[in-house]
This record gives C-alpha cells, sequence and structure tokens, in this order.
C-alpha cells in the first residue's frame, strides 16, 4: 500500500481547522453591550452593578493593566435557536484574549444580576450556557473584566514594568473580541473530541503498531462521509464512522492513571494577593458549573486559604462548594494553609501550615485531609515527612522533581524517609505536569516515564489549568471519558486523590526508599532574592514564638486578670504563612506582591511587639528593676530559657589592640584579628587555641559575582556564576567604636554604585563574632555573598531545618553532589573535623554554599559562604534595591549544641522590660539537647498549655521536662494536638515527663490545668 498518511493527517488538520471548528457555533447575534469601569481597586458586584453603564462598542479597546472594566451583556434568544436535541444556546464572549494560555492574561467573571456568580470567562472556557442564565429566552447579566497583563512575555525574562501599578502604564491592553449569543452545535462539538482524542492517540502510537493506521483510516473514512459543506447535517455520521475505533478496549497490561480535576493557582506570582481572590472565585465556579452538568467530575483544592477567601468575599459560591464536597465531588486535599515553600519556613511554621488548614477542612466541610500536596514547591525539606505524619496525615504528593536539570528521581512511587526516620507513602506523577490537559500525549508521556512498573500499576494526573488558574474545562472532562478503556490508551479514571493514595498504597508493598531532602536541581536563586521579604518572614517567626510564650505565660501566672489574645494571634499565624507561599517568600513575584508583603511584615511586627510589651508588663508588674526576657530555649546571660529575670553584669572588659592596620579583640573567650581593611584574619577560641581561618586567607571576605542565570532570573543561579567574581578586598575607611558591651570595628567599603558599611562586633563573655552589613544595594544582575575559608577538613556540612538539620557533602563526586552547588540553612551552618567545628550563624538569609580545597601544606579549606543579596530583573526589575541590613556571626570551637544556640541567639535579640519581679519559666527541660520550640495555649480554648519540642543535635537524648505551674495531668498529641502515640514520653509524678527521644524525635506535649 502506498504511504499516503502524511497527506490523510494534513486533510485532517484543515478539515477540524476550517470546517468542524467554525461550525461548533452555527448562528450567532451580537448582544447589547454598556460598561462602567472601576475607577481603582476592584469592588463587589453589588456595588458595580448599582453604577451608571455606558453605551459600549463591540471591538474597542479597553483595559489599563490591572483595572477592571464591567459589561453588562443584553439581548434575546431566537425563538427557534436550541429546539433540538443537537443544539443548545451560549453567550460566547472573547475579551480580546491575545493568546490560548488561561490565567496570565485578561481574565472573566460572569455575574446573574442578584449578585451569585456563574462562571468564568477565559481563552479557553469562554462559553456561557443560557441555561445558567435564567429568564428564558432573555438575556441579562454581567461580566467583570479584568484587565491583567500578560507579565510573562513569552518567557522571554525581559524586564517589565508591568508588575507594578506605578509604572505598568494608562493604555488600553485589549481589545473587545466577538460577544454574541451563539447555538451550540453539540454533534460537532462532540465529534471533535472525538477527532481530538483519537489523532492525538495515533501520533503517539508507534508506525509498526497495526492500532495507529487503524485510527487514520477511521478518521480517513470519517473525511470522506462528512460534506465539508454541511458540517452539521453529516456530523452525526462522521461520529459513527469513529464509533468502532473509539469502541476498543484498552490492552490489560495498560497503565492506570487516576485523573483528578486541579488547578493549581499560585495564592500570588505574576499577580498580587488581591488578583488570586479573584482567580479562585472564576476557577471554583467553573468547576462548581461543571459538577452539574457531570456527577463523575471530582475536583482536588488544596488551599485552606483559598477556600477562606472564598468564604469571605464571595459566600454564596462557598454555599455551593460546601454542597459539592457533601457529594464528594469538591475534594479538599493538602491540609496545608498554602502550597507553601518547605525549604525556608521555619519548624513551627511548616508546622502551622498543617495546623491552620487542617483545622479549618474540618471545621467547615468535616473532612480531615491525609495528603500533603505539593506539586509546585521548589524543592522538599527532610524534615517534611516526620512533620506530615504528625500532622495526622498518611501520604504525600510533588510534581516540581521533574524539573530537575541533571538528575532523575529514580521513583516515581515510594517510601520518603525523613531526618528521624519517619517514613511517608510518597508519589510522584510520571505524566510530569500539574496542569495537564489529559491529551493522548500526556497520557501517552504518563505511561513510558512511570519508572515502577512490574510492581506499580497506576499514577496520578492532576488535570486542568492552573498557576494563574482556570481549572478543568468540558474539553478535558470528555477526553477523560472517552479514554476510560481506549485501546493504545492507558486506562483512565476521574477520582479522588484518596482513591489513588489507597490503591496504589495496597498494591505496592515493598517501595523503594529516597532518604533525606527531595533537592530541586533549579530554582536555587529562591534562597536569596528579595532579601526585605525574607527577614520578614523571619522576624516574624521569632516574634510569633516571643508572643505566644509570654502571652500563655501571662494567662497561666495571671488567671482572670489576663486574657489570651488567641484570634489575634491566629490572624497573625495566618498571614504569615499566606506569606511562605512558594512564590511570596522565595522572592520569584512581581513588585506588587513583595511591597505587600513588606507592608505586612511591618504590621506584623507591630502588632506582635505590642502583644508582646502587654503580656510582658502584666508578668512583671511594676517597679524599677530591668529584666530580660529569655524566650531562647536555653540559659542567656544567667536568666533560665523561658524566663523572665535579671541578667548578669559585665563579667570583663573587651580588650583592643592596634597594631599598626587593624584591629585586635579579645574578650578572653575568643580573639579576633582584622586587617586595616577589615578582612578577618584570625579568629581564635581561647578553650582550644586553635585558629578557624585557614593559613594565609581572611574570613568576613564580601564576594560580588555575576549572575546572568539562562532562564527564570528570580528562581534561577547557574553554577556558572562562580567564574566571574571580585573580591571586595579594599576599604574606604575603618574606624573603632566602644560600646557597654564590647568593641565594634566598623568598615566602610563601595562596589559600582552600592555602599557597604560593617560593623564588626565582639561582646563582653560572647562566644561568637559579630558582623552586620549594611548595603545601599544598587546592582544588578550580580549576587553579593560574605565568605569564611576555615582551617577545617569537613567532608559534609550540616545545615539547619526544620526540628533538626540536613548533612551535605562537601564534594562532588557524583552529579548529585556537584548538583548542590547552593544550598539552604535556617539559622545556621555548620562544619567540623573530628574534636573541631566552626558555626556560622545568620539572622535573615537561607542561601549557602560550602566548597573545600587542600592546600599546598597539606592541609584543607573549607569555604562557608553565606549569600546576602541578589539582583535579578525578573519578574520585578528593581528586586532588593535599596537598603539592607544583614545580620550573622561566626562562632569557632563548635559543636552542633553551639550552633543551635548560636541561632536562637542571632535569631532572638534581648529583650528587656522593667517591673516589680521575675518569672519563672512555665516549662523547664533538664537537658538542652531537647529543643522547646513553642509554648501556647490549646486551640480548642481549654486553657490547656501546649508544649513543643524536638531533639536537636542528631542523637539519643534523655531529659526530664518539668511544668513550672499545676498540671492535672499531661499527654502527648500530635500536631492538631488530639492524644497520639509518642515513643519515648513517659509520664512520671508530678507531671513530670521524661523523655528518650530519637534523633531528631518532634513532640507535642499537652498540660491540662
Amino acid at each position: 500500500m502506498h504511504d499516503d498518511r502524511r497527506i490523510t493527517e494534513q486533510r485532517l488538520d484543515r478539515f477540524v481547522r476550517e470546517r468542524i471548528l467554525p461550525a461548533i457555533y452555527g448562528r450567532a447575534i451580537p448582544l447589547q453591550l454598556s460598561s462602567w469601569e472601576a475607577p481603582g481597586e476592584p469592588v463587589p458586584a453589588a456595588e458595580a452593578m448599582r453604577q451608571l453603564f455606558a453605551p459600549q462598542e463591540h471591538s474597542a479597546p479597553w483595559g489599563k493593566a490591572w483595572s477592571t472594566k464591567w459589561l453588562r451583556l443584553q439581548g434575546e434568544v431566537p425563538q427557534d435557536w436550541g429546539m433540538d436535541d443537537s443544539t443548545s444556546v451560549e453567550i460566547i464572549v472573547d475579551l480580546g484574549f491575545n493568546s490560548d494560555v488561561p490565567g496570565f492574561q485578561c481574565e472573566g467573571t460572569a455575574w446573574r444580576a442578584d449578585g451569585s456568580i456563574i462562571k468564568a470567562i477565559s481563552p479557553r472556557n469562554y462559553h456561557v450556557p443560557v441555561k445558567l442564565l435564567g429568564g428564558g429566552h432573555s438575556v441579562d447579566f454581567y461580566i467583570e473584566a479584568a484587565a491583567n497583563p500578560d507579565v510573562a512575555q513569552g518567557w522571554s525574562f525581559a524586564p517589565t514594568p508591568l508588575g507594578d501599578k506605578a509604572t505598568s502604564g494608562d493604555e488600553p491592553r485589549y481589545r473587545l473580541g466577538r460577544i454574541a449569543i451563539a447555538e451550540l452545535n453539540e454533534t460537532v462539538w462532540e465529534l471533535n473530541q472525538d477527532i481530538w482524542t483519537l489523532s492525538g492517540l495515533m501520533h503517539e502510537l508507534p508506525m509498526e503498531l497495526p492500532r495507529r493506521h487503524e485510527i487514520l483510516r477511521a478518521l480517513e473514512r470519517m473525511l470522506d462521509i462528512m460534506d465539508p459543506d454541511d458540517v452539521p447535517g453529516t456530523a452525526a455520521a462522521g461520529r459513527e464512522a469513529l464509533k468502532e475505533v473509539l469502541a476498543r478496549p484498552a490492552y490489560a497490561s495498560a497503565h492506570r492513571l487516576l485523573a483528578t480535576g486541579h488547578a493549581h493557582i499560585d495564592s500570588a506570582w505574576l499577580w498580587p494577593v488581591r488578583e488570586t481572590i479573584r482567580k479562585c472565585a472564576r476557577t471554583f465556579s467553573n468547576v462548581v458549573a461543571l459538577m452539574d452538568e457531570d456527577p463523575d467530575f471530582v475536583f482536588s483544592c488544596s488551599s485552606a486559604q483559598q477556600m477562606a477567601w472564598i468564604k469571605e468575599y464571595f459566600p454564596e459560591l462557598f454555599v455551593r462548594i460546601r454542597e459539592k464536597v457533601k457529594a464528594g465531588q469538591f475534594i479538599p486535599v493538602g491540609g496545608m494553609w498554602v502550597e507553601s515553600d518547605t525549604n525556608m519556613p521555619g519548624g513551627e511554621a511548616m508546622a502551622r501550615q498543617f495546623v491552620e488548614g487542617k483545622s479549618f477542612f474540618l471545621k467547615e466541610f468535616d473532612v480531615e485531609c491525609q495528603e500533603a500536596w505539593l506539586p509546585d514547591s521548589f524543592g522538599y525539606s527532610g524534615a517534611i515527612p516526620q512533620i506530615v505524619k504528625e500532622a495526622g496525615s498518611r501520604w504525600f504528593l510533588t510534581q516540581k522533581i521533574s524539573w530537575n536539570k541533571v538528575n532523575r528521581m529514580p521513583h516515581h512511587t515510594f517510601s520518603w524517609e525523613g531526618i528521624d526516620g519517619t517514613r511517608l507513602f510518597t508519589h510522584f506523577p510520571p505524566v510530569d505536569s500539574y496542569n495537564a490537559e489529559l491529551h493522548a500525549r500526556e497520557l501517552a508521556h504518563a505511561e513510558r516515564n512511570y519508572r515502577d512498573h512490574g510492581r506499580g500499576t497506576m499514577s496520578l494526573v492532576p488535570f486542568g489549568y492552573g498557576d494563574g488558574g482556570g481549572g478543568p474545562t468540558r474539553e478535558m472532562v470528555a477526553a477523560a471519558h472517552r479514554t476510560a478503556d481506549l485501546e493504545g490508551s492507558p486506562k483512565v479514571r476521574m477520582g479522588t486523590a484518596k482513591d489513588f493514595f489507597t490503591e496504589a498504597e495496597a498494591e505496592y508493598a515493598n517501595l523503594p526508599v529516597w532518604v533525606g531532602e527531595m533537592y530541586l536541581e533549579m530554582h536555587r536563586g529562591t534562597y536569596t532574592s528579595q532579601a526585605k521579604t525574607k527577614r520578614g518572614n523571619r522576624r516574624s517567626e521569632h516574634l510569633l514564638r516571643e508572643a505566644e510564650l509570654w502571652c500563655s505565660t501571662a494567662a497561666v501566672r495571671l488567671g482572670a486578670d489576663y486574657t489570651y489574645p488567641k484570634d489575634e494571634l491566629q490572624r497573625l499565624w495566618r498571614l504569615v504563612l499566606l506569606q511562605q507561599f512558594h512564590d511570596i517568600l522565595p522572592g520569584s513575584s512581581i513588585a506588587w506582591v513583595h511591597q505587600d508583603a513588606e507592608r505586612n511584615y511591618e504590621a506584623i511586627s507591630r502588632d506582635l511587639e505590642e502583644i508582646i510589651s502587654h503580656a510582658a508588663q502584666a508578668l512583671v508588674g511594676t517597679g524599677g528593676t530591668s529584666y530580660l526576657l529569655n524566650a531562647a530555649p536555653h540559659q542567656r546571660d544567667g536568666v533560665a530559657a523561658l524566663a523572665i529575670g535579671e541578667a548578669d553584669g559585665p563579667g570583663g572588659l573587651v580588650r583592643v589592640e592596634e597594631p599598626g592596620d587593624g584591629f585586635v579583640l579579645d574578650n578572653g573567650v575568643i580573639r579576633a584579628v582584622l586587617d586595616g581593611n577589615g578582612l578577618l584574619t584570625s579568629l581564635v577560641d581561647h578553650a582550644s587555641g586553635r585558629d578557624a581561618i585557614a593559613p594565609g586567607q581572611a574570613g568576613n571576605l564580601l564576594e560580588l559575582f555575576r549572575d546572568t542565570p539562562n532562564e527564570w532570573d528570580a528562581w534561577d543561579i547557574e553554577e556558572f556564576y562562580r567564574r566571574n567574581v571580585t573580591q571586595l578586598t579594599q576599604a574606604d575607611t575603618i574606624d573603632l567604636e566602644r560600646t557597654p558591651a564590647g568593641a565594634v570595628v566598623v568598615v566602610q567599603r563601595k562596589v559600582g554604585s552600592s555602599t557597604i558599611t560593617q560593623r564588626i562586633t565582639l561582646d563582653d563573655g560572647a562566644k561568637s563574632l559579630g558582623i552586620s552589613t549594611t548595603v545601599d544595594w544598587q546592582e544588578r544582575e550580580k549576587m553579593l555573598k560574605i565568605a569564611f575559608p576555615l582551617d577545617v577538613r569537613a567532608d559534609r556540612s550540616a545545615s539547619e531545618t526544620q526540628f533538626g538539620h540536613v548533612f551535605r557533602p562537601t564534594h562532588t563526586n557524583t552529579s548529585w553532589e556537584a548538583a548542590k552547588f547552593e544550598i539552604c540553612a535556617h539559622r545556621w551552618i555548620h562544619v567540623a573535623e573530628p574534636g573541631y567545628g566552626v558555626a556560622v550563624s545568620n539572622a535573615s538569609s537561607y542561601g549557602h554554599d560550602v566548597t573545600r580545597a587542600v592546600r599546598a601544606d597539606g592541609g584543607t579549606t573549607t569555604t562557608v559562604r553565606t549569600s546576602l543579596l541578589r539582583s535579578a530583573r525578573f519578574p520585578d526589575p528593581e528586586a532588593d534595591r535599596g537598603e539592607h541590613t544583614l545580620e550573622l556571626s561566626i562562632r569557632p570551637g563548635a559543636g552542633i549544641a553551639d550552633a543551635v544556640e548560636e541561632g536562637y541567639r542571632t535569631n532572638l535579640k534581648p529583650r528587656f522590660v522593667t517591673g516589680g519581679h521575675a518569672v519563672e519559666p512555665l516549662v523547664s527541660v533538664s537537658n538542652p539537647a531537647i529543643v522547646v520550640e513553642a509554648v501556647k495555649l490549646a486551640e480548642d480554648g481549654s486553657g490547656d498549655v501546649v508544649v513543643r519540642l524536638y531533639e536537636s543535635l542528631g542523637e539519643r537524648s534523655a531529659a526530664t521536662l518539668r511544668p513550672g505551674f499545676e498540671a492535672s495531668g499531661v499527654v502527648a498529641t500530635d500536631l492538631l494536638e488530639r492524644a497520639a502515640e509518642a515513643p519515648g514520653v513517659t509520664v512520671g509524678e508530678d507531671q513530670e515527663v521524661q523523655l528518650v527521644l530519637r534523633p531528631f524525635q518532634l513532640v507535642t506535649l499537652r498540660f491540662a490545668r
């Protein structure tokens, strides 16, 4: 047989394009339009509908960036339209879509005149069935049109002013397209879905497989049968020609795909939070409308914050969603407040993501999510398995690891083992997308890509337009039905995430194991971008710790004389959790988002400072004595952990020598030598007598790197950045200041258009040298790091993560290690050889790198660098420009325990209050290896005291925990404060708790009062 395959395929493509697609909507008549433009930010629908609407021309330009235009659509449906079973009537609305990518351009919401939402309008979902409007043949409803600009610009990563209202311009960005009443030919529409499914499948099948040619010939018969001049009249015959090939059942061994509707809506990214709220309403109204049409359709919704927005701003839609939850179609998943970053949030914040998220879903929907759902976060901390399990969940889903640039994950379904040994059933969908359309190309890729064939037989497919929202469409649902049992295709079944995990867990015993973090080999720059957002997060986390501790202490000590501010603390926690979303905290959003974040952090700080001050003053009473509030889990200046007391006075003086062109600072504990340029040439702890700085080298070395990633500017750092570096070895000035606590060397430098002032501090009795770097940062596409070349032969570094730390090799033996050229650490990073180590702590930085070199003398130099600032140009062209203060400390002769203590010391600055008496701690722990991370009152308002603690050293540790108040009982709980098993926890007399904890074990205790 002659090969006419290409000719037939070209014929099919043109027939679909020129004949079938235009015939889906046959007759159409324009609607009468009027409009009103909101003068500023969006307004509620009821307010907009009260305005005076002026006549609106069709095809007119509209919409300066971020503006809102309300359209009123009016008309009459002809009496003879939609009168047979094969047709129906719809309104089609083209707002001027400039591409077919939903979520990244203009969007609309259709509203009834009574203020209820109908559905969304977007590039691939621009119809409104007339039957949803009510009112018979009369059409009268509204479109809220959002002129969201296309910030992505084709993913060119070029700087754009569109991410800031102040710079986005006033010119219209869109032009209205066709807005009309149209008659939908449902038979033609169904035929188009048949062709889409079969043509897509055909192109995925091997040429030597008969099935491919069978489909081609069936499509050819359809083309021969149909009349191009009468597509509506011959569409039924065309469908009949395809019926047999669509009915062929799938292979018995075909991979099984459970498809769950989804819309990964970024809570902020290339749009502000205020627009996300509307995106959620658009998407969820689409979803509910689809559910009304198809009872098999199921949708998974992952963010409690987004549901809370719907409840607050769109209560009528929230009621409809509740009904669909009860019907088992709208499924809350994930159990987190937002799909947060998991690298940078602190331990307690990560726990609260689940506390707030799961509690919300339980309260509002009576649903407890069993899976953690994080398809798009930028890598996954090794602490997550334990946190998920402690929240009462069983499973974990991610997708982003498919973005790895170098190494491919060896499994798609596996057991993920965390830093404490907890194992979590985990799935990584082989479809490699969380925005699938259920195209044959995606389904075939999922089947071919699945790495666990022979052991597992199924995987998950989240389908629906996401990132900017939109969700599933009726076309996707049609594809799911057609591929349920289709020869050559995987078997597709719509269902819930729970359905998938339950079946997959049952069929796949003896799971392979992945140990430790799932490091994403991309987006390493997110540990550093938008430094003010990161500083706000770190500061807020520690203020919340202080506020809960002192408020709980006041509630217990003062009884009825003090009211615990539960609602206010929850409000502030939720705001902090929102800003840990994986495009806010990582610094990868437009300027508007980060401006909002900085304002929010200022308000959080102000409110928490007031709460702390009120509680502290209530605790100490009136008097003239100055007391130190020690919120740290370690003793500080003579004041016990978690207590308020009088601090020890200075024990001696910091001696200063000036050997010509620099300074030597010595407080009897450590000795620091700074040369005439402010570089740290020696750092000795007197206990060991050993110099931490490598011979002939200098620490406190600021290094300026070229920072021009290939793509994803605010997200990525490429390894080649290291090849272009300027070391800032010259100082403009260096001076000495004396302070009551010690001595400060002040160094000023200039680089490019930026000025840098460093304050290098040694306090009386301090075991570490403090370095505060204030930068007026005016660079572009540069990265600033601070380096400490250490005389330590370290095979690995230790970086703090949630409730523990993670070790990473310092060598690059394999591609897996070489890919980790930029790593995340929380409050500290530590390098050591047996018997000696050095800790570098920070107050707001997360990005680090550790390199090693063997010197000519045979010794090894291990260099620790902390990343201070970047200056990416997309999506915020002014990112990080301005003044920043970045604080860190370096502690020589430090073990892991010292690093842990130093991390809290750096982040919990001394706080004093004047009053009449000291305050004993609510709880005390006999072994500092077991760290108290949070002290709070119970979420249920009972007044019980909740204490969260963890083993911090990575070893088996024992301690006695004693309550400092009269407790009537104590139980171990999960994160939601429900009684739970806790190995190693024994309650003794007087409610003392004996603890024998495994490395990094997390424990929550609830003391009844």
